[in-house]
């Protein structure tokens, strides 16, 4: 036994409810049977198109939700179905290559009917079950992998203000690390702009990486309610591959900070009173439920990268504390070195890495790391002096100083390969024992009497002599 509501067929044995009112993205819905659970997804419109969650229980029988999809066409009196479970979204091996948004594919492949579907909310894995083994996760980032090394299984973040270089950073850490990595990559975009969407998406197609790569997008023109989930869709599209396939997950997200700020505005549409700085009151929890789910067991890892866009490149803005609170590296990207033209723009006085200790990473390591950070800080210390009195006034010994540091902020850049095309450079990826020696040699003067310019965007060191060598043979 069946009825037609004018939107879709509904059983009659389902649980069904009628629209009180919409605000927006908030749906206030009136139960008289049973009230759905919490995070239930409800569907209203014709063929259950109008997709939303239930957030909180009113006044005994009104749920309200938080709709996922546009609201347009929903009115007072229509009714609205209890599928009985939370959102779902498919996992397992059909999903690689694919694009997904909250719960379904965005792309023009196969359906993907008859795949397994998981709840996109679960809990974290017990703290019993985690490892504790510190295992360093190589990027072929000279400066990143120098100063901030990165936790196989672990948290990084890219901090930094718009326009530094967070996604072009992100994009060449798929680049740099889908093609050796073993296991799945999964890029989760929330909130970001459709372009780089589309651009990422070739981009990967084109480096032949597709195949081992999930791609999960809840773009700045849906809805706050479909930006909020995504995030968690992508979490338990990467606990699949961890414990069910027993495979490494690289999850890269881009931009964190849009989870927050999607969790804000919903927060706002439920009426609730914000806390500092106008975020929602819940913001330590939303983060934790999402990052504590980012965790290495003994069938696999999650190595988690973010991006994180720092509100007025203030790192005091409670975004930026409470993000920072679970991560194992984080990676400052700075305004002043990008407008210098130091690319990647990364501050290396102020990332930072708990694996950078003689225990994880070897006393070479650390001790070229220590030294570099040193003579930088140094440096820094020495720039008011020598704005006010020239190079000059310093002692032979500070003079060297300020030659090793110059040296060094040249040789941590490095040619992008997904900037080619705008540079006309080759992309190196440089090895973390090319990028020691590198700077060994340099802290060691070796480089002293050669141009601070011939160790901008290169590679390995030795570069910087091949260039000068075949530049004399094409003038003989």
């Amino acid at each position: 036994m069946s009825q037609n509501t004018g939107n879709h067929i509904i059983e009659q044995d389902h649980n069904t409810g009628t629209v009180m009112s919409v605000r927006g993205s908030v749906v206030d819905i009136h139960f008289p049977g049973r009230l759905p659970r919490i995070k239930h997804r409800l569907e209203a419109g014709l063929e259950g198109q109008i997709v939303m969650e239930v957030s909180s229980h009113h006044r005994g029988e009104i749920a309200r939700a938080i709709a996922v999809t546009p609201t347009r066409g929903l009115a007072r009196g229509d009714r609205v179905l209890d599928t009985g479970d939370m959102i779902r979204i498919p996992v397992g091996r059909s999903t690689l290559g694919r694009m997904f948004n909250y719960s379904e594919t965005i792309d023009d492949g196969d359906s993907l009917e008859g795949v397994e579907t998981r709840p996109i909310h679960r809990p974290s894995v017990a703290v019993s079950t985690r490892v504790t083994a510190s295992e360093i996760f190589h990027t072929g980032i000279k400066a990143i992998d120098l100063l901030s090394p990165l936790e196989r299984g672990g948290k990084a973040g890219l901090f930094g203000g718009a326009g530094v270089g967070k996604t072009v950073l992100i994009t060449e850490l798929i680049s740099n690390t889908v093609g050796q990595h073993e296991g799945v990559s999964i890029f989760c975009g929330i909130g970001e702009r459709s372009r780089e969407a589309e651009e990422l998406y070739r981009d990967i197609r084109d480096a032949g990486v597709l195949d081992n790569t999930v791609m999960v997008f809840g773009q700045m023109n849906e809805p706050p309610g479909a930006r909020f989930l995504v995030g968690h869709s992508a979490a338990t599209m990467a606990e699949y591959f961890r414990d069910d396939e027993r495979r490494d997950v690289l999850l890269l997200i881009d931009n964190i900070f849009r989870f927050v700020q999607a969790g804000s505005e919903v927060s706002g549409l439920l009426g609730k009173m914000p806390s500092r700085v106008g975020y929602q009151p819940t913001l330590s929890t939303e983060i934790a439920g999402l990052e504590e789910r980012i965790s290495n067991t003994a069938t696999g890892a999650i190595t988690s990268i973010q991006a994180v866009y720092v509100p007025a490149d203030d790192f005091s803005d409670p975004s930026a504390t409470h993000i920072f609170a679970h991560l194992s590296a984080s990676i400052i990207l700075s305004r002043k070195r990008a407008s210098e033209g130091l690319y990647p723009a990364v501050e290396p006085l102020r990332s930072w890495s708990k694996l950078l200790t003689p225990g994880v990473v070897g006393e070479r390591h650390y001790r070229v790391a220590l030294e570099v950070r040193r003579t930088l800080a140094q440096y820094e210390e020495l720039k008011d002096i020598i704005a006010m009195l020239g190079l000059e006034e310093l002692s032979p010994e500070d003079r060297k100083v300020v030659n090793r540091a110059r040296r060094l902020e040249r040789f941590l850049t490095q040619p992008f390969v997904t900037t080619e095309q705008f540079t006309g450079q080759e992309g190196r990826v440089v090895a973390l024992e090319d990028a020691i020696d590198g700077c060994e040699r340099i802290l060691a003067d070796e480089f002293a009497e050669r141009p601070e310019g011939d160790l901008y965007m290169l590679g390995r060191i030795d570069e910087a002599g091949a260039e000068e060598g075949a530049s004399e043979g094409n003038g003989e």
